[in-house]
């Protein structure tokens, strides 16, 4: 049997790195390139450490193309992700998007390439099994209590807010219902900003300090009562592979975007 040819843009970062390594250990999966601008010309073994992976690294989607993947994994930067997403589509793979803070609008823009060439898009906000379960018990949660907010942790130097993890899950509950406000941005005394940005009908807030790497808390309240989901993630990209991996063969099967690793999951 043929193996599962993959490209992994940002194949040499802290998430990309583990995920290569994931690949190249898969029997059922060919890691063909990978895409590191500043690692360009390498290959993934002189860049990563890994002996025997020779997957050539290239300083763009269009040039890692060449070497045929079915499957290019987005997992480089807010700024670069969508054209990285576009350009792999129209190259004629599939793609899973693993960056973080890509807009509705974004995935709107890519549902329609997608749809227009054929192609599957899987976005996951976070591959890690603690935080699918978390979004299934959130859109439990939803349905019977009215009031929630989202906390959105990550360290000091993340760029996006909220993260991936925190739009994904606003994006989830959104499909439920608005969460409900007692008092009306409108009518806060104060500055409205303490109160979160409004995301898909839930108030988001985002925390950056040094000492998290990335979690969330989804807190719903009752009179009298308060429930609270949280996810908390440790410094090692791990466990992220296993869902990664699963993305990757699974998303061939799905046409336009789909959002959620449990798209292709069975609870």
């Amino acid at each position: 049997m043929s193996k599962l040819k993959v490209c992994v843009a940002g194949g040499t970062g802290w998430a990309g790195s583990e995920l290569a390594r994931g690949i190249f250990a898969a029997d059922d999966l060919e890691l063909v390139a990978a895409v590191a601008r500043r690692q360009a010309g390498k290959t993934l073994a002189e860049a990563i450490g890994v002996a025997g992976l020779t997957a050539p690294i290239f300083g763009t989607v269009e040039e890692a193309l060449t070497t045929g993947p079915e499957v290019v994994v987005e997992y480089t930067k807010p700024e670069v992700a969508k054209a990285h997403v576009l350009a792999a589509l129209r190259g004629g793979a599939h793609v899973v998007v693993g960056t973080s803070g890509l807009s509705s609008e974004d995935y709107a823009e890519i549902n329609g390439v997608a749809l227009e060439v054929q192609r599957g898009v899987l976005a996951v906000g976070n591959f890690a099994l603690t935080v699918v379960l978390l979004q299934k018990f959130a859109e439990m949660a939803a349905k019977y209590i009215p009031h929630w907010e989202i906390i959105d942790y990550a360290h000091a130097e993340k760029r996006d807010a909220p993260s991936g993890t925190a739009r994904e899950l606003a994006n989830r509950l959104s499909t439920v219902r608005e969460a409900q406000l007692d008092v009306p941005l409108a009518d806060i005394a104060g500055p409205v900003e303490t109160r979160g940005a409004r995301l898909q009908g839930t108030q988001v807030h985002s925390i950056r300090l040094p000492g998290y790497v990335i979690s969330i808390d989804a807190i719903f309240g009752m009179p009298g009562q308060t429930l609270i989901l949280r996810h908390e993630s440790g410094s090692s990209a791990e466990p992220y592979v296993g869902g990664a991996l699963l993305a990757i063969r699974e998303v061939g099967q799905l046409l336009g975007l789909h959002r959620g690793l449990d798209s292709v999951m069975q609870f």
